[in-house]
């Protein structure tokens, strides 16, 4: 490649982009290597769920094991959230769990969503605190408190309704005072039904709707909530199934109805959480409204900003694979997942690419994050379907955190690797004939970190220089063939 033109390539906003949830009460968190493997492509952003109740007994263990009681008959019937403790906060520890997730979000080119239910009661030091914890991780998104409105959490069950909304401004304001590059998310019930003119409890939250950067609602097509206690059959009181084009209505009707308490400005909204459960659907309902839902927002104007498909793995059947029940590392692919595939692969929820200018070595790429990012493109002849196709990384490369993309399929180059096989993007997408394509290449943060010393931009811009391009090795023929 050494001899090849290159071109500048920015990264920008898909029409309606995608996240993915990784690990909740429901499942553990599954490596990124992993989920690319198996999924093709990145994300806009991973989102993790945590909760932070540091002034309550038992703390930071989980709320299952901590507080266990065999009379436990509802997923939240604990004293405190049963999502994975949060590890920082005032006293925490760097070194937790939650940040080397959000590392290896960030290694591999995506940005990181945080849900973080906290107990309202906490103070400003606490919340300084988690600002702190987030300025390193380049454009984080929060999501504070989510389901607002329900009566479900903890935070919910000691404070009124208007105090978890006063509480939300608090948090975002401090948090942004510590994180200005942290965008705070507000998710509250919005529109839930076609008669509502409001949203829910309009009163109490109506502060929340300009104090957030981006607005959010929780829409599940389906879902079984007593999911793990009961099974949902026919006639039972712990599961609900709505029509797609239900979903869809009321939650375009929340932003119009953001729009207009924010003065007539509108911001992003996003649904935080969203699937058809097939604990209520089968997996081949569950498929047909995931995919019916995309085809409506294909045939309307853009509106929606971005969805986040719950989740990856989950022990029940809100998954594209069912956790194992003999190996919890183990995945169990169901249906939804080519589905969701197929969401991935298109165009209308991927990201932008524009090409620029011709570049020279050496050459410095801006990790912004997933929606602005500025990389290279490589264009690169094949003669026709490659047997061969790879990178050689030498000298400084080698220890280059890379993200590349090839015929559609992109892969993952770790400080140190010196190798990486692009035949996979081949497998399933052979070439015809003689073909022109491009290879793309971005350059994430290495440690999944910002760098301060780079200057005054330092938590919003990564910056990578890249000295040399690796070698590339195609053959079109078996080194030795048929005798």
């Amino acid at each position: 490649m050494k001899d090849m033109k290159m071109y500048q390539l920015h990264m920008g906003e898909a029409t309606c982009s995608l996240d993915l949830g990784d690990g909740s009460e429901r499942g553990e968190y599954v490596n990124q290597d992993y989920i690319l493997s198996r999924l093709g492509r990145p994300h806009r952003a991973i989102s993790l769920m945590y909760c932070y109740y540091p002034l309550d007994k038992g703390w930071p263990g989980r709320a299952s094991v901590v507080h266990k009681n065999p009379d436990v008959s509802f997923a939240w019937d604990y004293p405190y959230d049963d999502y994975f403790p949060y590890g920082g906060g005032l006293n925490g520890d760097p070194e937790s769990e939650v940040f080397k997730q959000m590392a290896d979000i960030r290694r591999h080119g995506q940005d990181v969503l945080l849900t973080l239910t906290i107990d309202p009661h906490v103070s400003d030091e606490h919340l300084r605190a988690i600002g702190k914890d987030l300025r390193p991780y380049g454009r984080v998104l929060l999501r504070i408190n989510h389901e607002a409105t329900g009566d479900w959490f903890s935070f919910n069950r000691r404070c009124t309704y208007q105090e978890v909304a006063d509480f939300f401004v608090r948090a975002s304001n401090v948090i942004k005072e510590e994180a200005p590059n942290v965008k705070t998310i507000i998710c509250i019930g919005g529109i839930e039904s076609l008669e509502m003119t409001e949203i829910v409890m309009e009163k109490e939250f109506a502060k929340t709707i300009p104090a957030a950067d981006i607005w959010s609602v929780d829409k599940y097509m389906a879902l079984h909530w007593g999911w793990p206690y009961d099974i949902a059959e026919p006639g039972g009181t712990t599961h609900k199934r709505d029509a797609v084009e239900f979903i869809y209505e009321t939650t375009k009707r929340s932003l119009k109805r953001y729009t207009e308490i924010n003065g007539g400005e509108a911001r992003p909204i996003v649904m935080s959480e969203f699937n058809a459960d097939g604990d209520v659907t089968g997996p081949y309902d569950q498929c047909m409204m995931v995919k019916e839902f995309a085809e409506m927002l294909k045939a309307d104007e853009p509106w929606l900003s971005a969805f986040t498909f719950y989740q990856f793995r989950d022990r029940g059947r809100l998954g594209l694979e069912i956790e194992d029940p003999n190996n919890s590392e183990v995945g169990i692919e169901q249906p939804v997942m080519d589905t969701y595939r197929e969401l991935l692969a298109d165009p209308y929820f991927m990201p932008q690419m524009t090409l620029g200018e011709e570049q020279k070595l050496p050459v410095t790429l801006r990790w912004g994050g997933s929606e602005d990012a500025e990389g290279l493109s490589v264009p690169v002849e094949f003669e026709s379907n490659p047997h061969f196709c790879e990178l050689y990384f030498e000298g400084e490369s080698v220890d280059a955190n890379l993200m590349l993309e090839i015929n559609g399929k992109w892969f993952y180059k770790a400080p140190g690797v010196n190798f990486v096989d692009l035949m996979p993007a081949f497998f399933k997408k052979p070439l015809a004939g003689a073909t022109k394509m491009d290879i793309k290449l971005f350059a994430p943060p290495a440690s999944g970190k910002n760098d301060e010393a780079q200057g005054n931009d330092w938590d919003v811009n990564y910056y990578y220089t890249l000295k040399e391009l690796p070698k590339l090795r195609v053959r079109y023929a078996p080194v030795m063939e048929k005798r």
